[in-house]
């Protein structure tokens, strides 16, 4: 449903405040390199209040071009506070660029009224800042939208009931489903959980709070990822946070608590350009390509840039490109000025450069790689669905995480050299390629696996091995398994997107184990919660021969990789 029209209301002069941005965003604004020349200088206005519909008070920044004319604005509304880095990202960059930036706190932080909750007032409280905007003397109907992360997600708020201001979008490493930001296959993200409890729960404080905060939780990691029960095990260093002990506690997706979190469907029916802007290793990455997936099919102008960054680096060595691809975007559908588009949809790195497509393949072929008993990964399909490899995983010692899709500095392509040297996991390789393999699409996993226990978690892993032997993590993905007997059961388990071409004379490998942690909570072995666990099974995981790796190629005549 759309919003009615709303007559826009009678202009009055206005006459801007003297005030300059922070230093801070001044300082952080000089440091930036690759980034387009400054258009105009750029005002400052904070501290306004916006009504919320209950009343609550949302505090407001307004960052303005100090010259005349009429200028499109943004809304940018976020839980982490409205200082660093947001003031010289948001509102400095863009306003200096001839926007009107509105940075706003989202209620419950950063001085605002109310309660934070982690999805249920973004779209009401978007809405009661849009009508405060048509009042504003120097708001002239163009609306956008930009962010990252949750500053993502409120705009999916918006876009539930898009009113007719609002012209286009820009989702930068954005979230549309908390659900499966905190779970896989309704396994726990631990690591991510943890560390997006400390972001919601202090960076709005401000740095040194959240700087504080985040060394606490660094030091005390292992304790509170080994605990048992794994239940409230964070307090110690988060502190009380409510929210986070529902999210742990509500493994289940089909839960009434997650009723109303995703905002999968409004891309579906939307009709607002959407720019989507993620990283090969950000925690988010695969939820950018689903939202790709519901616009096109939708028929929404939309482009995706996917590039070689984590979740966080992308808004720092990354925002070079970031940055000009949003505003570009903007420019575009606010400014009518298309003339800093990309002329194609969409746009990858691949390691060795970034390349142009027409658009993600949606239905791209696939190759079959097969596991042998001597740890070769071949094309040759199996002759028989025997065992081929048995491993021991000890929830006691659990199989660590090196590197991939995380919110933290640990995230991004590792070294897994010593990982795959553990006694519990497994890795197929295959010979030295002759040429080069590209691959474009979905990666996945094909298991028959059996387990003496019957419930265990496997993670399964795609790496590109170098001529010196050194093993690069390239996507993953990890799923639960529920086992009977001795039977092998199938499970397949998704490993994510890439773009990713193996060089000549480097080999493939798949890389199996029984759960990567804290990434993930480890399963105890007994089927009993991950959370609630207190005590322990190891568990013998067996792979049989008619598992495969599945890569999906480039087949259909398009831009080449």
């Amino acid at each position: 449903m759309s919003s009615p029209t709303h007559a826009p209301a009678p202009r009055s002069a206005w006459a801007p405040p003297s005030g300059k941005p922070p230093l801070s965003a001044r300082m952080m604004r000089a440091t930036w390199r690759g980034l387009p020349d400054r258009r105009h200088d750029v005002g400052w206005e904070p501290g306004l209040v916006v009504p919320a519909d209950d009343g609550s008070l949302l505090l407001t920044d307004h960052y303005f071009p100090r010259a005349e004319g009429d200028f499109p604005t943004l809304l940018v509304r976020s839980p982490y506070g409205r200082g660093f880095p947001w003031s010289p990202m948001y509102g400095l960059l863009f306003a200096e660029q001839g926007f009107h930036v509105v940075l706003q706190s989202c209620r419950g932080t950063g001085g605002s009224g109310g309660a934070f909750d982690l999805w249920r007032n973004e779209a009401a409280d978007g809405q009661a800042t849009v009508r405060w905007l048509r009042e504003r003397p120097w708001f002239d109907g163009r609306l956008g939208t930009v962010g990252a992360s949750y500053l993502g997600y409120v705009q999916w708020g918006l876009a539930l009931d898009p009113p007719p201001e609002l012209k286009a979008m820009v989702m930068q490493v954005g979230l549309h489903d908390p659900y499966a930001l905190f779970y896989e296959h309704g396994v726990l993200r631990l690591e991510t959980a943890l560390a997006d409890g400390v972001g919601i729960t202090y960076q709005h404080q401000g740095m040194a709070a959240f700087l504080k905060a985040s060394l606490r939780l660094r030091r005390r990691l292992r304790d509170i990822t080994t605990a048992r029960p794994l239940r409230r095990a964070y307090v110690p260093a988060l502190g009380e946070v409510p929210w986070l002990d529902e999210v742990m506690t509500h493994p289940d997706a089909a839960d009434p608590y997650w009723s109303g979190a995703s905002s999968a469907a409004v891309a579906q029916r939307l009709e607002v350009p959407t720019a989507l802007l993620t990283g090969w290793h950000d925690a988010l990455v695969d939820q950018s390509f689903e939202q790709f997936a519901r616009l096109r099919r939708a028929g929404c102008e939309t482009a995706l840039l996917v590039g070689p960054w984590t979740h966080t680096s992308a808004l720092q060595k990354g925002w070079p490109e970031v940055f000009a691809e949003s505003l570009a975007w903007l420019r575009a559908h606010l400014c009518d000025d298309p003339s800093g588009l990309r002329p194609t949809r969409v746009r990858v790195h691949r390691g060795d450069g970034w390349r142009d497509l027409d658009d993600w393949p949606s239905a791209p072929a696939t190759t079959a790689w097969w596991p042998t008993q001597d740890g070769h990964l071949t094309r040759h399909g199996p002759t028989d669905s025997g065992p081929v490899a048995s491993f021991r995983y000890d929830p006691a010692d659990p199989t660590p995480s090196v590197g991939g899709p995380l919110l933290s500095g640990t995230a991004g392509a590792r070294d897994n050299r010593a990982l795959e040297a553990r006694d519990d996991v497994l890795t197929f390789t295959s010979a030295p390629l002759t040429e080069p393999v590209d691959l474009l699409g979905p990666v996945s996993a094909r298991l028959s696996v059996a387990t003496d226990t019957g419930h265990a978690h496997v993670f399964a892993r795609l790496c590109d091995v170098d001529a010196q032997g050194r093993s690069v993590n390239i996507c993953d993905g990890l799923a639960p398994l529920r086992t009977t007997g001795q039977e092998p059961t199938r499970v397949t388990v998704p490993m994510s997107r890439t773009a990713h071409r193996f060089a000549a004379g480097h080999r493939i490998r798949w890389q199996l184990s029984g759960g990567a942690h804290p990434r993930y909570a480890r399963s105890p072995g007994t089927g009993e919660s991950p959370v609630d666990a207190t005590a322990f099974t190891p568990v013998r995981i067996t792979l049989h021969a008619d598992s495969a790796l599945l890569l999906a190629h480039r087949s259909d005549g398009g831009t080449r990789l």
